[in-house]
């Protein structure tokens, strides 16, 4: 019986004068990213040469898509560069345009400076915003995906003092119904979540805010009148305990740190960050530049590598899943 085609990955290679250059060529030579899937760097294969000229590291013959974005030559490691930001953003189009093309099955993304992509005039926060913006799509949420924890977010990257105005019934019960989704997928079961407070002591009953009872809880319920295990709102300093963590698949928070301080402690160098919601797999690692290390040779490539593995995991999902739709209409 012919076995099935690997699912092939576009990996971008983000901010040039960062850590993505090296972890790239590094991940591309351990075998096994090969043997889970076609990987395939977007970025400037010059970069990469002179980046492995100094590290020792090989080139990945037939793994690059050259797209020459920035001239080499002007690229300083460990430097805020307007091009650079711009050679970042040209290289997530590319890779994002493929797979919309179904020429990849999956994006994984090296870190991006997001002061870079500013001071080159791309208005986006972020990646979850720039592929949610650019493939059209309303309901997405970032999840942050680790086997000691998995953390979902209703708002991301916005100051603290919007979080409160930002948070909605309908953008809760988005989240939760993504997240239930995807882990499901990745569990094989359904899946069963928590759901953080906003508050201290998630609000005590109004006594230290009212969101709690007036939007976070009315969410929760929807989601079990949908069929979905979900408790809550749990305080959020008692959410991420172990005894919780053991009986549920991910937590839902309500702001960007409420997540992102637990699963760093837990899981600094295997989280993957992954876009829920897109009509593509997208994953990424889940930590910045590193410009202070880049080009040096010490960057841990851990992170990218679990990125990889679970694109590739989650493309052979979707792709079995389209299948089984497709039989299931004719």
């Amino acid at each position: 019986m012919d076995q099935e085609p690997k699912p092939r990955i576009a990996i971008t290679m983000g901010d040039p004068a960062g850590v993505g250059p090296e972890l790239c060529l590094t991940a591309l030579s351990k075998p096994g990213v090969r043997e889970v899937c076609q990987p395939v760097v977007v970025g400037s294969a010059a970069i990469l040469r002179e980046v492995g000229r100094r590290l020792g590291l090989p080139f990945p013959d037939g793994a690059v898509l050259d797209v020459p974005a920035v001239a080499a030559e002007s690229v300083r490691p460990g430097t805020l560069d307007a091009r650079n930001g711009q050679a970042a953003f040209t290289w997530i189009e590319t890779a994002l345009q493929a797979a919309l093309r179904g020429e990849t099955d999956a994006v994984v993304t090296c870190p991006i400076h997001k002061e870079a992509l500013r001071m080159a005039g791309i208005g986006f926060p972020g990646h979850t915003e720039l592929f949610a913006t650019q493939t059209n799509t309303r309901r997405y949420a970032m999840m942050q995906y680790s086997e000691p924890l998995t953390v979902s977010f209703v708002t991301t990257h916005i100051a603290v003092a919007a979080v409160s105005a930002a948070l909605t019934r309908e953008r809760i019960l988005d989240t939760i119904e993504l997240t239930s989704d995807m882990m499901s997928r990745v569990r094989g079961r359904p899946a069963r979540l928590a759901v953080c407070g906003l508050n201290p002591h998630a609000g005590e009953h109004g006594l230290f805010g009212d969101e709690e009872e007036r939007i976070i809880a009315p969410a929760i319920e929807t989601a079990r009148a949908r069929g979905i295990e979900t408790v809550g709102p749990l305080p959020p300093d008692t959410a991420f305990l172990p005894a919780r963590l053991s009986v549920v698949d991910a937590v839902v928070c309500m702001y960007h740190d409420q997540g992102h301080i637990p699963l760093k402690a837990l899981a600094f160098d295997s989280a993957v960050n992954v876009t829920l919601g897109l009509p593509i797999v997208r994953t990424s690692v889940d930590h910045g530049t590193a410009f202070d290390i880049a080009w040096q040779g010490k960057a841990d490539p851990g992170s990218l590598l679990h990125a990889i593995r679970l694109a590739a995991r989650l493309a052979v999902s979707q792709t079995v899943v389209a299948g089984r739709q497709q039989e299931a209409t004719l």
